[in-house]
């Protein structure tokens, strides 16, 4: 399972058999056609691929780090020349709109400079005496084989985010795709593997199978995982099995809370284009409205409006602006929430139903009159379902916010500079943004509180999330 030559939609190596039962189907959402077919790796594939990675450690891991800098450079280098072509199998897998695809990709050659640079920078502290005469110093040190699983959404930038930062450390990689979309990532391998010596950047593709074995192979040291809470937690008791380094961003119920004070027409537009982008299926997805009550009507009116502009149709055409949720699964969950609040008491103001068409397509939906304990505003839908609640003062707008068990990131839309501290320190997520939503720094953390996970993506120190550190302390007159 080394060759990844990306041919008509297949990876040589990984096509499945005509007559194989097993194997694992890539639908394009907007059209529910079955585009490609994939062994499913197994068990003895994940073991064979962390014995070449192992191999492959003992070179790359002592590869100083300029080298490894100047590789990932190059890498950076051809994602960006192939552009097009990663934005086009990033919109047929995942069904998003093809701009909005190559809105992304700047995202990926950006991370990977980033973490280029950031190979070269030391993070550890000064050498120096600082306890019985003797001198201290660190070394940071690569883990050895990780574990890389990433999630069906935005399956490229999850990928980048995590090999950038193992590689930079000097770790070998075992990366494995979400089955539904594994198409960006056989490209990327498939790029990488130009430049990276044979065996540092391994595919895996496969489903719960694979990814259990990964989790429990004693031979990786690492698993950093993108995906739902439920899997996190799974994740998270299949390592502690063999006690391994774990990375977790999980799910999100991000809280947007819309002051008074906030030009409300212009923000309702802007977070319409923020919470349907990829049809709402992203964690930090500005799904959870809390309305300043003496503009609430004016938003959802406004908010509203904007929604039913939306243009829902074939993520390649330019005139779309929201195309497919990924597979029929995740649509008939996504609805599955609608006609529960539907049944509470809720009232779907726009949308709320299938469109007849090919493929798995929502209406964009919003949903208000919800109370704060319903499982619509309290669980992901990972939808084009947008909640908008009202709340009378800071405090409750505060308490409501805070009061789910996620803690990925929050938004707040306001003029004041003061209300706007008190927010940014007293809301438990791990990114807020104001007066915007959804944009990410590759200088920046990216991670979560609560059951949003552990661990972060982005900045320098996701190279130390991959590494190890070695205090060596030396008294250097060994007679005194």
């Amino acid at each position: 399972m080394t060759t990844t030559v990306v041919q008509n939609g297949d990876a040589a190596g990984y096509a499945a058999a005509p007559d194989d039962q097993n194997a694992s189907e890539v639908i394009n959402p907007a059209t529910g056609q079955v585009v490609a077919r994939y062994r499913r790796a197994t068990r003895e594939d994940v073991d064979s691929a962390v014995q070449r990675a192992e191999a492959a450690f003992k070179l790359w891991g002592a590869t100083p780090h300029a080298e490894r800098a100047e590789i990932l450079l190059k890498i950076a280098d051809a994602i960006q020349e192939e552009t097009e072509e990663f934005a086009r199998l990033e919109s047929v897998d995942v069904g998003k709109p093809l701009a909005q695809a190559q809105d992304d990709m700047p995202l990926m050659w950006d991370a990977l400079r980033f973490f280029a640079g950031a190979a070269r920078v030391s993070s550890v502290p000064a050498t120096g005496e600082y306890a019985n005469g003797s001198t201290s110093w660190v070394r940071r040190e690569p883990l050895g084989v990780v574990g890389l699983i990433t999630p069906w959404n935005y399956p490229l930038l999850m990928a980048v985010w995590k090999i950038g930062p193992a590689l930079a450390a000097g770790n070998t990689v075992l990366l494995k795709p979400a089955s539904l979309t594994p198409s960006t990532t056989i490209k990327l391998v498939e790029v990488a593997n130009r430049f990276l010596p044979e065996g540092v950047l391994n595919l895996i593709l496969g489903d719960r199978e694979a990814g259990t074995a990964m989790a429990e192979h004693p031979g990786i040291r690492k698993i950093s995982l993108t995906g739902a809470t439920s899997t996190g937690k799974f994740v998270a008791a299949t390592a502690a099995k063999t006690v391994k380094r774990l990375g977790l961003e999980l799910g999100g119920k991000a809280p947007v809370l819309v002051f008074a004070d906030s030009p409300i027409r212009e923000t309702a537009r802007d977070l319409v284009a923020f919470g349907y982008y990829n049809s709402g299926q992203s964690c930090t997805s500005p799904c959870r409205i809390i309305v300043e009550e003496t503009v609430y009507n004016e938003f959802v009116e406004a908010y509203c409006d904007e929604v039913k502009s939306l243009v829902v149709g074939d993520p390649l055409d330019p005139a779309t602006t929201m195309g497919p949720v990924v597979s029929e699964h995740q649509m008939n969950q996504i609805l599955g929430f609608i006609e529960r609040a539907r049944a509470a008491g809720a009232k779907i103001r726009v949308g709320g139903s299938r469109i007849d068409r090919a493929g798995w397509f929502i209406e964009p939906t919003v949903v208000t009159d919800v109370k704060q304990t319903d499982e619509i505003v309290q669980n992901e839908v990972f939808g084009p379902v947008m909640t908008i609640q009202a709340a009378k003062d800071d405090d409750e707008m505060l308490m409501l916010a805070n009061d789910v068990n996620f803690g990925l990131s929050a938004s707040v839309w306001t003029t004041n500079l003061a209300r706007t501290l008190r927010f940014s320190k007293e809301l438990e997520f791990g990114t807020v943004w104001v007066n915007q939503h959804e944009y990410n720094a590759a200088e920046m953390p990216f991670g979560g509180f609560g059951e949003s996970g552990l661990g972060y993506e982005l900045t320098a120190h996701a190279i130390d999330e991959y590494s190890q550190f070695k205090h060596v302390m030396v008294k250097p007159d060994v007679t005194s």
